[in-house]
């Protein structure tokens, strides 16, 4: 890296950045140029941003978006800004690897269906964020790209993860080479990145961004794309962009606005707290005060925050997680473990997580089922007293790079390779909306001036409402949106 500042138009929102276009202040291409000076200085240390295009290839459509605008077409909402895909999504021309090296040169021939959204609402492509071999684990490594390094670890800790499966997209924000992104969550994929990158991740209502209506659309649905932002008021706007119904989609909800109506009187809202979930999560020192402490804050806007015992056995949670995502793995990757030549070059968990699935009976899979269905009843209660319910992201603080994964938690052994993710499933599981936002720093042991999360969990539908907390809290925070990483060049935002 050179000694040079990163500039104020990248260190503001995307909203900034858009309106400073369309108001003639700056330029698409000016807005490239810095963006891809930002990549060209930061990048080569965080290995975020992968399968990065031509520069002059770039310019040549940032230029086109100007004369677009000049000429006085239309513009869409993200019109001349700068974007990277999670490199688990198809965009038209560029390589979706998903980290594989099966997949790896593979060059896809047509968008992703928020793709197409992004695409059309103007957005440039200028490659794709980094991501875990086919998303699996919350680690952003492979063998295609190499791994993602967390921008908040001082050299004197060591390299530390970035989290995942959207890792590079949190670092990408973090580190403003990018001033939107999206992500994808079957198991906190938008919200442990999120947490441990100190900006926010929307992991949306189940039906709310659809994706293309290929092979079976019924029985795998545990994942769902979505936005990420450093502000709350981003994160709306790119929610309004990627959302809408598919109409060969099952279950999706219809189009909402979420921008205008996101500043709101949060006053008399009440937030549970789940906490560890009675002692059934295991969590390293310092997170569960961290996180309390954040969400005291929610006091000066009148909101009340109070404990809530555990509304369900966790072990019964953990054992339907297990066999639904072993089900669904099963299909997605089945024909790849079916080929020996293919399977041989399958990440362990990858070969782990098919021959789980295809060990499963019809009675498991049932019983599996009727858990979750019994779990959505029982939250669909809860929303009943509460707007939200509240979780750490994660249960670890950013661990070192080179460990696979953790393997014990506050002396507990972890049995799979992703338990130490468990606080995410009793969202994941039933299709809730679950927005991170930024707790703050850890002050001492392990989490010493390392980034962590709370998740905000709402009722089936309620993105807006959770929007709505997200931005009362950052309008009394804004750390995300003030606060950069030690490493960026030039001088630091206060925050």
């Amino acid at each position: 890296m050179t000694g040079d500042t990163t500039p104020p138009l990248l260190a503001g929102t995307a909203q900034a950045q858009l309106a400073a276009m369309a108001a003639g202040e700056t330029t698409a291409e000016a807005l490239m140029q810095a963006t891809l000076a930002q990549i060209a200085r930061i990048n080569g240390t965080v290995n975020a941003i992968v399968s990065l295009r031509d520069p002059d290839a770039l310019l040549a459509e940032a230029r086109a978006a100007d004369a677009a605008r000049a000429a006085g077409r239309a513009c869409g909402a993200l019109h001349g800004l700068p974007m990277a895909v999670k490199d688990l999504a198809d965009v038209a021309g560029l390589e979706t690897s998903m980290g594989s090296p099966i997949l790896a040169g593979q060059v896809a021939r047509r968008d992703e269906l928020f793709v197409a959204r992004l695409r059309a609402a103007g957005a440039i492509f200028i490659g794709k964020t980094n991501t875990p071999e086919f998303g699996l684990g919350s680690h952003t490594f492979n063998p295609v790209h190499g791994s993602t390094r967390n921008p908040w670890a001082p050299d004197h800790m060591g390299a530390r993860t970035a989290g995942g499966s959207s890792g590079g997209a949190a670092v990408a924000l973090a580190t403003r080479m990018l001033a939107l992104a999206d992500g994808s969550d079957m198991m906190g994929s938008l919200r442990n990145p999120a947490g441990w990158g100190n900006v926010y991740g929307l992991r949306p209502s189940w039906g709310r961004v659809p994706a293309l209506p290929e092979g079976e659309t019924f029985l795998h649905n545990l994942s769902t794309n979505g936005p990420m932002a450093r502000c709350p008021r981003d994160l709306a706007l790119l929610l309004e962009v990627m959302a809408g119904p598919e109409p060969a989609r099952p279950f999706c909800l219809p189009a909402e606005a979420f921008v205008a109506p996101l500043a709101a009187d949060l006053r008399g809202r009440r937030i549970g707290w789940l906490g560890d979930w009675g002692g059934a999560f295991a969590m390293e020192d310092g997170i569960l005060p961290l996180c309390e402490g954040a969400l005291a804050r929610f006091d000066a806007l009148g909101v009340t925050v109070e404990p809530v015992a555990p509304p369900f056995p966790a072990p019964e949670l953990w054992d339907s997680w297990m066999t639904l995502r072993a089900f669904a793995n099963a299909a997605r990757l089945g024909p790849l473990h079916a080929d020996p030549a293919r399977r041989a070059q399958l990440k362990a968990a990858a070969v782990w997580e098919v021959e789980q699935g295809q060990g499963l009976s019809l009675a498991q899979v049932e019983a599996a089922s009727l858990i979750r269905s019994r779990w959505y009843a029982r939250a669909a209660g809860l929303f009943d007293r509460y707007d939200a319910l509240a979780l750490p992201t994660a249960q670890v603080w950013p661990f070192p790079i080179d460990q696979e994964h953790p393997t014990q938690i506050a002396g507990r052994a972890m049995d799979t390779y992703h338990r130490w993710m468990e606080v995410v499933i009793p969202a994941s599981l039933i299709g809730l909306p679950a927005l991170a936002i930024p707790a703050g720093f850890g002050t001492w042991g392990p989490g010493a001036g390392l980034p962590m999360g709370v998740q905000l969990i709402g009722r089936h539908g309620d993105d807006l409402g959770l929007l709505q907390l997200a931005e009362g809290w950052h309008g009394i925070t804004g750390g995300a949106e003030t606060q950069m990483p030690p490493m960026l060049p030039g001088p630091q935002a206060s925050g």
